[in-house]
This record gives structure tokens, sequence and C-alpha cells, in this order.
């Protein structure tokens, strides 16, 4: 079906004291998926999100066939219903790669095995812009590139879908060959489901600088960071081990899913005021000014391009360090602790 171009609203977000920059809403809906319902689609890459991804857009209606490397995730692709082939074979077979590759393979693997093979016209889909905004992945001029992030795991990326739901994406554009790119991104986006929650306007750099930050300042950082710095101040003050876990770590759960559901004024709701006062009276104590300095100089290092050098020199590596470092984390009292502790609520 040939479509002609649409014109797409936004809605912008606003809230209340902040600067003149900000997130824009796309007003899609499934419709859209009408302008890849008869393009080929290759999932390139079989893990996490990839696999998700390739069972939503095929439940979509989109014709989706899978390119990965011999392996677990081949065969797991081949059981899972798909045509399944080699990542250069998917690439001369299909009109959109969506390439899910780990951040620190896929140059490799484009330069090898997507790079040589492929077409003008054809769009080029990441759900990261890592390899793209740090220059590590430089498409043909002939290609669209955008970006489609779901912000969210792959499996509830898969979950919610199934729900009925499905996460918000943000999606972007680096490249636009054909004209159709954006028009082709939001087809992709309703094609994983989120359209059915929320489609939002953003930059490939926007995107990975972010996306960097908040893993390394929160979300695998500083709370793991502060979780271990808080369960050794109780155990080495005596403490027993399993309440020292239940107080740092085991609750950590039950307060994130009262941010995630209404903010922090949900989470000051549901808790005892004692928790309330202390909290606000103390936290800032915890993330003083040192903290907010270091959180500075990591936006910098990402901003720069020095932590990706990093990591891929890292990567070059055999990626030895970061093994090791994982290594200490598994073996580390807290993890035996925490598996005794969730032993006993069994």
């Amino acid at each position: 079906m040939c479509m002609g171009m649409r014109v797409y609203n936004f809605i912008r977000i606003r809230i209340p004291n902040t600067p003149a920059y900000m997130m824009q809403k796309y007003s899609v809906t499934d419709e859209d998926i009408g302008f890849i319902s008869e393009k080929c689609v290759a999932v390139l890459g079989y893990g996490s999100q990839g696999r998700s991804q390739a069972r939503n857009l095929r439940d979509s209606g989109i014709s989706v066939i899978v390119g990965n490397r011999p392996g677990k995730s081949f065969d797991l692709a081949v059981s899972d219903g798909f045509s399944v082939m080699s990542v250069r074979d998917a690439v001369m077979r299909s009109d959109i790669l969506a390439v899910f590759f780990p951040d620190e393979s896929a140059a490799d693997i484009y330069l090898k095995d997507i790079a040589p093979f492929l077409k003008e016209g054809q769009c080029l889909v990441f759900a990261h812009g890592f390899n793209i905004h740090y220059g590590f992945i430089v498409p043909p001029k002939f290609t669209d590139v955008v970006l489609v992030a779901p912000k969210g795991v792959g499996p509830m990326v898969r979950k919610l879908y199934e729900d009925g739901s499905g996460v918000p994406s943000l999606i972007a554009v680096h490249q636009d060959h054909t004209g159709r790119a954006l028009n082709l991104a939001l087809g992709f986006a309703a094609g994983i489901g989120s359209s059915r929650s929320a489609v939002l306007a953003s930059t490939f750099r926007d995107e990975t600088e972010t996306d960097l930050f908040g893993e390394q300042a929160v979300i695998c950082g500083g709370l793991p960071a502060l979780i271990f710095a808080a369960y050794d101040t109780l155990v080495k003050a005596g403490y027993p081990p399993e309440l020292a876990f239940s107080e740092c770590a085991h609750e950590v759960k039950l307060v994130v899913d009262l941010i995630y559901e209404g903010g922090f004024s949900k989470m000051h709701d549901f808790v005892s005021k004692t928790a309330g006062y202390g909290g606000i009276t103390r936290g800032a104590r915890v993330i003083g000014d040192d903290s907010r300095k270091q959180m500075t100089t990591i936006l910098n290092e990402i901003q720069s391009g020095e932590f990706a050098k990093e990591w891929m020199a890292e990567k070059r590596a055999g990626s030895k360090k970061y093994a090791g470092l994982v290594d200490q984390v598994k073996n580390s009292d807290i993890e035996t602790t925490g598996a005794e502790f969730r032993g006993l609520l069994t």
C-alpha cells in the first residue's frame, strides 16, 4: 500500500518552572503501522529487546525476519517461529533493519555484516542512540536512520503489549533520505505497542546521554552503591545482616513502586510521617554537595564521549576488568545475605 505523507500534531507537555526546552508527544494511533505494513522488517539480534520487539511487531501484522549469529539466541528465534538467517542475508532481504546488538558489539557487526549489503532507501532503526551519537556507526547517506527507544526492559515491552498496553518510546530522526523516516519511526513505535502509551520526540544525543547518566548515577550505579554502603554501615554497627538487608535493600522496591505509580507525593502519602520527616531532613546529608559534584563529573564524561571511549576500549581488551567487577558483586556478603533472607520468606 502506497501512502502519502501525513502531518503529525504535537501535544506540548508543560511543567511549571522548567527551561524552555520541553519534550513533545506525538498524537499517533496504531493506524501509523500502515507505513510499514507491507515492508519487511529484519530484527538483527535476538536478545531481550530483539525478541520482545520482534514478537510484538509480528503480532501487529508486520512481516518480520530475524538475522542473528549462530547460538542460543538463533535457536530461540527458530523455536519462536521466525524465519532466521545470517545477519547479511537478513539485511539483503529487508526494507527496515532494527539493530538490537549490544552497544559494545554493534559497530563491529555493522562493519562486517551490515554496511556492505545496505541498499538505497533502507531504514536503520536503533533502540539506543549510543553507536550513532558517538560515531562508532556511520550509516551511508542513502539510508534513513531513526531511533525508537522503548523506556522499559525487553520483557516489560512484551508483557505490556500482551496486556493490551505498551511502554512509552522516544523517537528521533538522524537521517531522512526518503522523506518518510519519521513516518517509519512512528509506524515502528506503533508496531511494538508504544502508541498505546506515549511516543515522545527526542534526539539521539538526548536519549543516549540521559540514558547513560540514569544508569550510572542512579539505576545501576548510585542506587546499588547506596544500598551497599547502608548495609555495610548497619552490619559493622553490629546489627544482624538479614535485618540490614531487609531495611536497606528489600524494602527499596516497595518505595520505588510508590514513586513509579504516583511520584514522591504518593510515597509520602503512604509512608509513616516518621519515615517522611527523617528522610527529608537526612537524605540531603547522604546525597550532599560532593555527590552532586560527582554527578556533574559523570555527566561531563558522558557528554564528552570519554565514557564511551573507555567502555569500547574495555570491550576490545576482552572485558576482563568488567568481568572481575561483576564477580566481586556476585560474591559479596550482601548477595549471600540477600539469598538467605529471601529463603526466610518462602
